[in-house]
């Protein structure tokens, strides 16, 4: 056993495949619910994925998409991808064609890998073609010559689906033997941990994506940080629902395979197939991390008969979740360890957790401490600096920052000032120096000339014992400038009025504060995982 605490060894994303498969051939190294491979079988296929990409002509730098859903066949292409030092970018698996065009167009890709159908109302041939419509013009295995991508020479298949200008699997697998793994190397040793490794697209809470620069060293480094501070090991199996084009599941990767952890997945989000997996499984360290997913679970039919004792260390951020969650999580695994996290796309993920030796009041009230190497301060955009326990926007600086967002220099510049990264967020340390959000700086509602922080009118809502999840939204109002209107997801088998919610806030919380409306909603508008609340305004427009 390798003891990867005593020092940091920063690599790059490549370098890590290969330094664990070589410590731990014959372990489970990546397990989706149909299919596993040991990290000796991934490192092989990863090198080959590398040479089949470098035969047909990427080369490093490059920037290659990955419009893949999360599948065993996407750790490999971004492991391949790192191997000849180009940049992953992965997709959102939900773009649809005019989102798709963007984010080509956007990110200069040379080559995407994609696969054809994945479930019924998913083809992402189908997508590919509606976004370049002279796609379907062009010859089947061959470079492409867009008029709509310029730059992009290459859409390689994965799986048996084959389509005109398409390279297929078959294809692709032939070109392997063009390149040889000693060519792969002599590349390999030339990527520095600086360059950019991944490019991901955040598109949380505004209408345009920004196409965010993460090098090696950021996604390594915060995945060994994370490690370090849960105590990982070997012996450890990491679960997480959080799909491959998200933050939330590249930088776990990295953690778990740094200290030769096994990686859980599965293609999409089914908490009946989540619960079962960490069963069979016995997954360690859970990483459900949002409410939505947590909510699926705790409400779903086969909660109450899963044995989830396997589990030591649970993400639930249960300071940000209703109580009837954290209630429901204590009592079915009392002996896990629940922790906190604040983090986001452009810190490469975690900036604060918990420590399993806090207190269990630290744990569930405040979202944890900087990582080692990280620096937070909280300052207030119009006094300054803030004091214990006084509100401002959450400043971070140190290894994890991303490089810039492509192609946009004023919102880079906007975003890092004199050395920080303003992440756009309110929160607040206490005396211990924890951290805990207060919701965003553009999610204030200005009410009456009241700011009102919308997190607090869902923390009050969500109180209510019918409620599953509430986000707050403003509506423009003639006299008030804008009121507060609750968007609520009921528990299941739950009936209650708008009415009465709006009743339940009176006495609770100042009067222009309280909802004017409340809405109910069964399916929220997301992005990878977070709700979306600029279209929940355009609904409330519509």
């Amino acid at each position: 056993m390798l003891d990867f605490k005593a020092f940091t060894a920063i690599t790059t994303i490549g370098d890590l495949l290969l330094r664990t498969a070589s410590v731990y051939p014959d372990k489970d190294g990546i397990v989706f619910p149909d299919r596993r491979l040991t990290f000796a079988e991934l490192e092989r296929n990863a090198m080959d994925r590398a040479r089949g990409l470098r035969a047909l002509g990427v080369e490093p730098g490059d920037h290659v998409g990955m419009l893949l859903p999360s599948c065993i066949e996407a750790v490999e292409t971004f492991f391949a991808i790192a191997l000849i030092g180009a940049v992953s970018v992965p997709i959102n698996a939900r773009y649809r064609s005019a989102e798709l065009g963007f984010v080509v167009e956007n990110a200069d890709l040379t080559a995407i890998v994609t696969q054809g159908k994945v479930a019924e109302g998913l083809d992402f041939i189908a997508r590919l073609n509606e976004a370049f419509p002279s796609l379907a013009g062009q010859p089947a295995d061959a470079a492409l010559d867009l008029a709509e991508a310029p730059l992009l020479k290459r859409v390689i298949l994965t799986g048996n689906d084959t389509a005109p200008g398409f390279t297929s699997d078959a294809a692709f697998r032939a070109a392997v033997g063009d390149v040889t793994d000693e060519d792969i190397h002599v590349i390999r040793n030339r990527v520095r941990v600086s360059d950019t490794a991944l490019m991901l697209y955040t598109s949380g809470t505004t209408s345009h994506p920004k196409g965010c620069m993460i090098a090696h060293e950021s996604l390594i480094r915060t995945g060994q940080a994370m490690a370090k501070r849960y105590d990982m090991t070997e012996a450890d199996v990491f679960w997480s629902p959080l799909p491959m084009y998200h933050i939330g599941a590249m930088f776990p990767l990295c953690a778990a395979y740094s200290v030769g952890s096994t990686y859980l997945s599965m293609q999409y989000f089914d908490a009946g197939v989540a619960l079962e997996m960490i069963q069979t499984e016995k997954a360690t360290v859970t990483y459900p991390s949002f409410g939505t997913f947590i909510g699926d679970m705790i409400y779903h039919d086969d909660f109450e008969k899963r044995d989830l004792s396997s589990i030591r260390i649970m993400n639930s951020n249960m300071a940000m979740q209703p109580a009837s969650f954290a209630k429901a999580i204590q009592e079915k695994i009392p002996n896990a360890i629940q922790v906190g996290t604040f983090g986001m796309t452009e810190t490469s993920g975690t900036v604060t957790t918990s420590f399993p030796t806090d207190s269990y009041e630290e744990r569930t009230r405040r979202l944890g401490k900087p990582f080692d190497g990280l620096e937070v301060k909280i300052v207030h955009p119009e006094t300054g600096p803030c004091g214990t326990d006084e509100i401002g926007e959450i400043c971070v600086r140190g290894f994890s920052i991303f490089t810039e967002y492509y192609k946009d220099p004023e919102k880079t510049a906007e975003a890092k000032r004199d050395g920080w990264f303003h992440t756009g967020d309110l929160g607040a340390f206490d005396a211990g120096g924890t951290l805990m959000f207060h919701g965003r700086l553009k999610d204030m509602l200005k009410v009456g000339g009241e700011n009102v922080a919308a997190q607090e009118i869902e923390a009050m809502v969500t109180g209510h014992e019918a409620v599953k999840l509430c986000q707050v939204v403003g509506k423009p109002d003639p006299r008030l400038q804008e009121v507060p209107v609750a968007f609520v997801e009921l528990i299941p088998g739950s009936k209650v009025e708008p009415d009465e919610i709006i009743a339940f806030c009176k006495g609770k919380i100042s009067s222009f504060k309280i909802p004017r409306e409340v809405r109910f909603i069964t399916e929220w508008p997301m992005s990878s995982s977070k709700i979306q609340k600029f279209k929940l305004k355009e609904m409330l427009e519509q």
